[in-house]
């Protein structure tokens, strides 16, 4: 691995080798404006209009090969490697609509080889496939073969032309999850309401029997089934406050903290009410019928715009679930801007992954115990050059001699007395473009109002997480690639994911500081292979 030396990204005139301060010039600087945006647009030269119209296609996130994906269905462990499908749709951008099942395949869930489609829309007379899940079925209940991988996924009942379409449909695969056949008609037919999908489907191993939550409006619908083939109602569970339901999640997780514990997941919109539109959480006890939360609100595995349909799965080592750890990932979008990516003008795809994580569960006392996140560790091993400055003394605002696209940054921040403190990431020339990471008060923040972005809700710019203001100090831990940034505060206890469109060009790096000096310690930034 290459690295960097500290002296060279500090090389601003009167930096010493043990901190930099904002009070000498920095290589650009400038004035910043009433909002933080500069004071002003920037003209582009020609160089720079060419970056600007450059390739938008991430670094290291996965995204799909050409045309358009959105929701990630659970991957499974088969022979040595990771099975991912995710919905694609191949005529994306020629007014046909309707979705497959592409299939991609890792060892590590960084670096993903394209193994097409495996399952086509219109195969079958029910249409599209929208999301469900894959499961081995090692015991062979559903009488495909010991080992079959099968598929319960949502389609449009065709014998039901009008009304409540959604069900519940089976294919099945015997080559290992790289085709797949149609059952027949529904498993789970629709008993009439409009919202009947996204199947998720665990084996109950205390109880033998399989068991699905399946989204149904504002509540999730239980079922458990002895073949994966009839199913037969057991519960029901519905939360207060929330919207539609989608993609549900059920797991268990070990806990080197305190006592393990049942999650339920969903994804859901409470933008309308001032919320969030992302992964919600309950940790609590399942029974193989229902669920039982430890309190009624509902956690957030995400505090940003752009993580939504997500899906976890089991951490394989040594061919056994790790009990203490799953992945997660989600797609990079939502559906209040769902068409509105640069990516399909310069490179002509839309649709983008998170980042894989691995999910932990944490106690704090007691009584409160919560998932915490970390980006994959295979992800270290794509590293090619790793820039380590030590510790950075800053008052005011300190603008690197660093220029990237696509980078992770890491530091601790600590200070005694500061009204804000952050960084400035894929800044602009000039200073007018830049998306800001940082802590002020009671919350820490992502903003990227500085930058162009489709969404234009009430709360588009800025995500806020908790912050204790008696705490002077915050771990952030920053993914930045393309058209994407991950933030991972505090040991991914809260977690900031956005879709950014930074200008080709935008590239560089600023610290700052309001209301006194901070240290901004152990700061690193490291750059990966393309995948």
């Amino acid at each position: 691995m290459i690295r960097t030396s500290r002296k060279t990204l500090l090389r601003t005139a009167g930096i010493g080798a043990a901190a930099a301060t904002a009070s000498v010039a920095a290589p650009v600087a400038f004035a910043l404006g009433e909002n933080g945006d500069g004071g002003g647009s920037e003209e582009l030269d020609g160089s720079a209009k060419a970056a600007a119209t450059a390739s938008k296609r991430p670094e290291y996130h996965l995204s799909v090969p050409e045309g358009w994906k959105n929701d990630p269905q659970r991957p499974l462990w088969l022979d040595g490697r990771y099975l991912y499908y995710y919905l694609y749709n191949a005529d994306y951008g020629a007014a046909a609509e309707g979705t497959a099942w592409r299939l991609a395949t890792s060892v590590d869930n960084v670096a993903y080889t394209d193994q097409g489609v495996a399952i086509d829309k219109d195969t079958n007379a029910d249409g599209d496939l929208w999301s469900g899940c894959a499961v081995i079925d090692t015991e062979n209940t559903a009488g495909f073969g010991a080992g079959a991988v099968v598929v319960l996924v949502t389609q449009e009942d065709h014998t039901r032309p009008t009304g409540s379409t959604q069900a519940q449909f089976l294919w099945y695969s015997t080559d290992g999850g790289t085709t797949f056949t149609a059952h027949g008609g529904p498993v789970l037919p629709n008993p009439g309401v409009l919202d009947f999908r996204d199947p998720k489907v665990i084996w109950d191993e205390d109880r033998a029997q399989w068991f699905m939550a399946l989204a149904e409006g504002p509540e999730l619908g239980y079922y458990t089934s002895p073949d994966l083939k009839t199913w037969t109602a057991a519960g029901r569970f519905a939360p207060e406050g929330l919207s539609v339901l989608e993609c549900p999640d059920l797991f268990w997780l070990d806990s080197d903290t305190g006592p393990g514990r049942w999650v339920l997941g969903v994804s859901t919109n409470t933008k309308g009410s001032g919320g969030f539109a992302t992964y919600a959480y309950w940790t609590g006890d399942f029974d193989g019928a229902s669920f039982s939360p430890d309190r009624a609100e509902p956690q957030w595995l995400d505090h940003g715009f752009d993580w939504y349909g997500a899906v976890t799965w089991e951490k394989i080592v040594d061919g056994q679930p790790d009990p203490n750890m799953r992945y997660a990932r989600a797609w990079m979008n939502f559906w209040d801007y769902p068409y509105e990516t640069l990516t399909w003008e310069s490179d002509g795809f839309n649709g983008t992954d998170s980042i894989t994580r691995e999910i932990t569960l944490k106690w704090y006392g007691d009584t409160e115990c919560a998932l915490v996140s970390a980006p994959v560790a295979a992800l270290t091993e794509h590293a090619v050059n790793r820039i380590e400055l030590g510790d950075v003394e800053v008052e005011g605002r300190l603008e690197l001699d660093y220029v990237g696209l696509a980078y992770e940054v890491r530091t601790t921040i600590s200070w005694t007395q500061l009204n804000n403190v952050g960084l400035q990431l894929r800044l602009s020339n000039w200073g007018s473009r830049h998306i800001d990471v940082g802590v002020f008060g009671d919350f820490a923040y992502v903003n990227r109002a500085a930058t162009w972005n489709p969404d234009r809700s009430a709360r588009w710019h800025e995500s806020h997480s908790p912050h204790d203001p008696a705490t002077t100090q915050v771990d952030l831990r920053i993914l930045v690639d393309r058209t994407s940034i991950e933030v991972f505060v505090d040991d991914g206890r809260h977690v900031h994911s956005h879709l950014v469109f930074p200008e080709g060009g935008d590239d560089r790096i600023a610290l700052y500081t309001d209301g006194g000096k901070a240290v901004f310690g152990g700061l690193t930034i490291t750059e990966f292979a393309p995948i």
